[in-house]
């Protein structure tokens, strides 16, 4: 007797975004044949402080810069590897996020544009290059806002690491955020709250509890991030196209200071939930939006 052939559900045909090294995730950005990678492992450019301290280095040093085109207009894509020591910002992977951004900047001046797309995958700065980490994730942050005057700076927080540190500050400065349910966002990540505030404040095991006030789906409904859509690697680059024929945002989130001060205002630290915090910072839909997840 034949067996039924049973339906295979659509996202199981889907290639996922998330299982993708960062040079995997750059190229997928990109047009079709037009990557082009800066300073690759065969450069071997790595960190001078690691080994010091007992650590293997990686060629690469946890970034890929790839330049190329999205939607045949010239882009340049950085990726921040996860598997490389939490994705964490060094002196010289940093150094390259904010070359990158700063060359790109250099062209929109001179009239070329560059589209700028920045994959963070970081628990924010290395602390073994603790002071260089964090003056070099300075860089990045006004590079991002000197460039978001000419172009839409496109963020992607994917996961399964997340986006934390100074590197969610980096973030938030973005034009805009595309993220997935997977993909987390906040100042400090779950063990660092229950580290230094107690397990009261934010029991970090409770994986429920956390994706629910700094996963992809609150920060989306709650407007500190743009787009949510499927771990999938079309509905990513779709998203990014799309976040790009936007335009410029005639106000950025970070410019809209007294509007964030009103609504913090509001909140009661006493009663803090998810639906509370989504009834306060209710996000305003965007021409691009278009959730999927």
């Amino acid at each position: 007797m034949n067996a039924v052939p049973q339906a295979i559900p659509g996202a199981l045909l889907r290639d996922s975004f998330i299982e993708l090294t960062a040079r995997e995730r750059a190229r997928s950005l990109l047009d079709a044949g037009s990557f082009r990678e800066l300073l690759g492992p065969f450069d071997r450019i790595e960190s001078p402080w690691l080994p010091l301290q007992g650590i293997v280095c990686q060629a690469d040093d946890g970034a890929v810069i790839a330049r190329g085109t999205i939607d045949g207009e010239p882009a340049v894509v950085a990726a921040i590897e996860s598997a490389f020591q939490g994705g964490s910002i060094g002196e010289v992977s940093g150094s390259k996020i904010a070359a990158a951004l700063e060359l790109a900047l250099a062209d929109c001046e001179r009239g070329k544009i560059v589209r700028p797309v920045v994959l963070f995958e970081t628990g924010g700065v290395r602390l073994q290059e603790a002071n260089l980490g964090l003056a070099v994730i300075s860089e990045i942050q006004a590079a991002i806002v000197a460039l978001r005057r000419h172009v839409p700076v496109v963020g992607v927080i994917a996961g399964m690491v997340g986006c934390f540190g100074g590197m969610s500050l980096a973030a938030a400065l973005c034009s805009y955020l595309v993220m997935t349910k997977q993909g987390r966002l906040g100042m400090n990540g779950p063990e660092v709250i229950e580290q230094e505030a107690g397990i009261d404040e934010l029991d970090a095991s409770d994986r429920r509890r956390v994706w629910q006030l700094i996963g992809g789906e609150q920060r989306t409904k709650t407007g500190f991030a743009d787009a949510l859509v499927e771990d999938a690697v079309d509905d990513v680059r779709t998203a990014v196209r799309a976040a790009f024929a936007s335009g410029v945002p005639a106000v950025h989130r970070s410019e809209d200071v007294s509007g964030y001060l009103a609504k913090l205002a509001e909140i009661d630290p006493a009663t803090v939930t998810p639906e509370t915090m989504r009834e306060i910072f209710r996000a305003k839909p965007l021409a691009f939006r278009g959730e999927t997840a």
